[in-house]
């Protein structure tokens, strides 16, 4: 299998090069987009190998929205290329390979959720069966309800019925699990392995980083509209460099515990204390020396949000 070295040097085994692979389903190249000064996209290089689950993360203005919106056809780049399964966004888009769940848009007041979808069913020639999309969406018991009498979360999960029944090659979800609760998000994410045990493609965005960690082969992270890590999330966990020692202490106060050897900073929660590290031995001795009084002591690498907020943090513009 062939790698390729991301933007922070962390090699990716789960990113191949389609000719060794079979097809890829997204191809990126030198891709920029601009809205006035603004510089929202910036020669931007990516590809997806059909099959994976690949994480789009980055903090607001990072370019995520913009760069979905032209891999679907709905804009379109000022220099560069996108191709999907070899063919123009807006073609792939009109004959179904894709399916998309966006957070915008709203849905006809009225009509009710079976009707919707049976009308949205009959535009493709090879869609999926109402009931097997109603049942991945956790839609059951909704069809006779009108869609302006959904929650959020049932909004959220009819878009996605929306995006499925076509049955796509590529889905792209925007922000799926907004306003899910926990349960709902679990059976989502399962029903999601299902579709790409298909062979399916799916290319998320979220602001749920532990979300991500879970579910993802793959996340690329973008700032200033280039991407800046690229890897598995285990890469990008220990290409930071970090790991966290977590210890409780019977005496309150850190004062200086962040200045022992190899630490780097130290939060306290009540009697609970987190100690981010660049040598956790190195800490770890010291901070037995110093505080005695510390106890159930974990040792663990950083959280994808740690990593995130490393590699994202003061990238200049």
């Amino acid at each position: 299998m062939t790698s390729h070295p991301s933007a922070t040097g962390i090699r990716t085994p789960g990113l191949v090069r389609s000719d060794a692979a079979g097809e890829c389903a997204v191809r990126v190249q030198g891709v920029t987009r601009r809205f006035g000064p603004v510089l929202a996209v910036d020669n931007l290089s990516l590809t997806v190998e059909q099959g994976r689950t690949v994480a789009l993360l980055g903090p607001n203005g990072a370019g995520k929205t913009t760069t979905i919106s032209m891999l679907l056809g709905l804009s379109a780049p000022d220099a560069g290329s996108i191709e999907i399964f070899g063919s123009a966004p807006g073609s792939a888009t009109a004959h179904a390979s894709v399916g998309a769940m966006l957070q915008d848009g709203g849905m006809m007041p009225g009509v009710l959720v079976g009707e919707l979808l049976a009308m949205v069913r009959s535009l493709y020639a090879t869609p999926l069966a109402l009931h097997e999309a109603v049942e991945i969406a956790q839609l059951g018991g909704l069809e006779k309800r009108r869609v302006d009498r959904l929650s959020g979360g049932q909004s959220q999960r009819l878009r996605l019925a929306m995006a499925l029944i076509g049955d796509p090659r590529l889905l792209v979800l925007d922000e799926p699990t907004a306003a899910m609760d926990v349960e709902t998000r679990r059976g989502f994410w399962h029903a999601m392995e299902g579709f790409t045990e298909r062979g399916r493609t799916i290319l998320f965005s979220t602001h749920y980083l532990e979300e991500a960690d879970v579910t993802a082969d793959r996340i690329v992270m973008m700032a200033r509209g280039r991407v800046v890590a690229d890897g598995t999330p285990s890469a990008i966990k220990d290409s930071v460099g970090l790991r966290v020692i977590r210890f409780s202490i019977a005496t309150p106060g850190i004062a200086g515990i962040d200045a022992l050897p190899g630490a780097v900073s130290a939060t306290a929660h009540g009697s609970r204390v987190e100690l981010r590290c660049k040598d956790s031995d190195a800490a770890l001795r010291a901070l037995l020396a110093a505080r005695p009084d510390a106890y159930d002591i974990e040792v663990a690498g950083v959280a994808l949000e740690d990593a995130f907020i490393t590699i994202t943090d003061g990238i200049a513009a």
